[in-house]
């Protein structure tokens, strides 16, 4: 793109090249230096023109358009705006974070929400009232404004914005405003009524990418997570229409997956890895970008949906937690031998076969990723079955050396609760629930941020609710023998499932030739028929599209 200043360019992800380059073929009709490339890249890439912001409404609706499509400046064209704006009325404002952050553009637009409610005569439960930073204290929005209102109640209902509980309300608050409250178990029901409704509406296409997966995943995932907080009464209802929503949305992924999964593993990893292998290749990129010390907790079994819940458990016990959030794609099958193991060694899963079915080798392949970029074993940590507070001094003494310059910690307490599952993943969200209120989550985050480290979390792929279709007793002719998945070694074994057994084989890119996986047919599970389990290892939304999200516990700067 010759017309256009490289230096930028370079800095901008590679999933907006083809729109970059369309652009700059139809509109670019002069070189353009560097102030004049950014004002083009606002325009033909995210459609600001930051000369237009000078009013508080005008530079709302299009941060909240952004928001809405889960989208972020980077950070050369987000300070560019704030530059621009900075002699306006808006330069109060940290519009440089807002564009950039999209955590910090949730926690701003949450804490002034609030305030919004508490002059509408709302009543907000005190232990949901957020004072924010002193930043996001003084920022206000005009929520009432007919542009903005209109993008507000969307956000709501997809889970961008989480509502907040409430004492007391004027029984004339407008609807709009009231997606953003929980006055009562009831409203809780009808924001899940109104979130399937949303969702069902925006499952993606045939031709859809992979990030319209993703984004497709978090949105469900969200519904799914409110649903799960509800009263026995109200998920008994509504339990059919979600379950609808989860199979709509398992059978098109499943198409999806079947065409296009194959291009999954070679996709560029831009500003996020597409695919849990190439997280350590990213984490590399980040820490030659500056980011010298590394923590990557993998959550072993976090369907989304539980990553939400310890979100919210993280933003109610640490005011100044922050998180940047995207998703990324299990291996198939979905066991953990086969894509936490592709996680921690950053290949495929036919790079590792001698070990496919283990994960003893894991460590191994964690230091060997490393030591391949150039660290030494002493700066390199693994830690894995951490589950329990008093399990942190010793991780805290060990990462406290110095020399420690990447760790990799499996948390599997929830695969651990996933395997004794009894009461489906409603039950499972109370179990979760007891545990984080251990307090175990946000000490260890804590203590990891305390001591220099950038923390990320993901895992290595999620988990469903499954119902019988049936045992398969096949004795030691399947090499693994999971609830939702088994794999053979050849043609003929795999073919010697019984014919009553609603299952398909799917033979995806990466695995060895000499491993074949037959799943389960939808949300089924080769256990008895009407037998209920929480299981992993198919091709559902769920269990497939996992979470991908760099945290921190940011600190005030103290007086003085």
């Amino acid at each position: 793109m010759p017309k256009l200043n490289s230096s930028v360019i370079r800095q901008i992800d590679s999933a907006h090249l083809d729109m970059l380059f369309a652009a700059h073929n139809n509109f670019a009709s002069q070189v353009l230096g560097e102030s004049l490339t950014k004002e083009f890249l606002l325009t033909h890439l995210f459609e600001i023109s930051p000369h237009l912001l000078r009013r508080p409404e005008s530079f709302w609706r299009e941060a909240f358009r952004l928001l809405y499509r889960g989208v972020a400046l980077p950070p050369l064209l987000a300070k560019h705006v704030a530059t621009i704006l900075s002699g306006t009325a808006l330069g109060h404002l940290p519009i440089e974070d807002l564009l950039s952050s999209k955590s910090t553009m949730v926690r701003t637009v949450q804490t002034a929400w609030g305030r919004f409610l508490e002059e509408q005569g709302v009543e907000i439960r005190h232990t949901d009232s957020d004072a924010g930073t002193e930043t996001t204290r003084s920022v206000e929005i005009p929520f009432d404004h007919a542009d903005i209102r209109a993008i507000v109640d969307t956000l709501f209902l997809e889970g961008a914005l989480q509502p907040v509980n409430v004492q007391t309300a004027p029984t004339a608050l407008p609807d709009w405003i009231k997606l953003g409250t929980i006055q009562s178990p009831t409203s809780l029901r009808d924001l899940v009524v109104a979130g399937i409704k949303s969702v069902a509406g925006k499952l993606p296409a045939p031709n859809a990418t992979h990030r319209d997966w993703i984004d497709a995943a978090k949105r469900l995932a969200e519904t799914i997570s409110r649903f799960n907080e509800l009263p026995s009464e109200d998920a008994a209802v509504l339990r059919p229409a979600m379950r609808e929503l989860q199979v709509e949305a398992d059978n098109r992924l499943r198409g999806w997956v079947q065409r296009c999964f194959q291009d999954l593993p070679s996709l560029p990893i831009a500003n996020a890895p597409v695919m849990v292998h190439h997280i350590p290749r990213y984490l590399l990129r980040r820490r030659d970008a500056g980011e010298e010390k590394i923590a990557l907790l993998v959550f072993d079994g976090m369907a989304l949906d539980q990553w939400i819940q310890i979100r919210e458990h993280l933003n109610s016990r640490a005011p100044n937690f922050t998180a940047e959030e995207t998703g990324c794609f299990a291996w198939l099958p979905s066991l953990t031998s086969v894509s936490r193991q592709a996680l921690f060694s950053g290949l495929r899963p036919r790079e590792f076969q001698r070990s496919i079915e283990t994960t003893a080798q894991e460590s191994n392949l964690w230091s060997r990723f490393w030591s391949e970029s150039g660290l030494h074993g002493g700066e390199v940590l693994y830690r894995k079955a951490i589950k329990r507070t008093e399990q942190l001094p010793e991780l805290s003494a060990a990462i406290s050396n110095h020399s420690v310059k990447v760790v990799g910690i499996v948390v599997d307490m929830i695969d651990e609760l996933v395997h004794g599952a009894m009461l489906g993943k409603r039950g499972l969200t109370g179990q979760i629930r007891e545990w984080c209120e251990t307090g175990f989550v946000e000490e260890l985050v804590s203590l990891i941020a305390a001591r220099g480290f950038h923390v990320y979390v993901t895992a290595d792929h999620g988990n469903v609710d499954a119902y019988g279709i049936g045992r398969l007793n096949q004795g030691v002719i399947s090499e693994v023998k999971g609830e939702r998945v088994r794999t053979y070694r050849n043609e003929t074994l795999a073919a010697s499932v019984p014919a009553e057994i609603d299952a398909f084989q799917f033979r995806g890119a990466g695995l060895p030739s000499d491993f074949l996986p037959l799943y389960a047919s939808g949300r089924g599970a080769f256990v008895p028929p009407g037998h209920q389990v929480v299981a992993h290892g198919g091709m559902s939304v769920e269990e497939l599209i996992v979470p991908f999200v760099k945290i921190a516990m940011k600190r005030e700067d103290s007086e003085g």
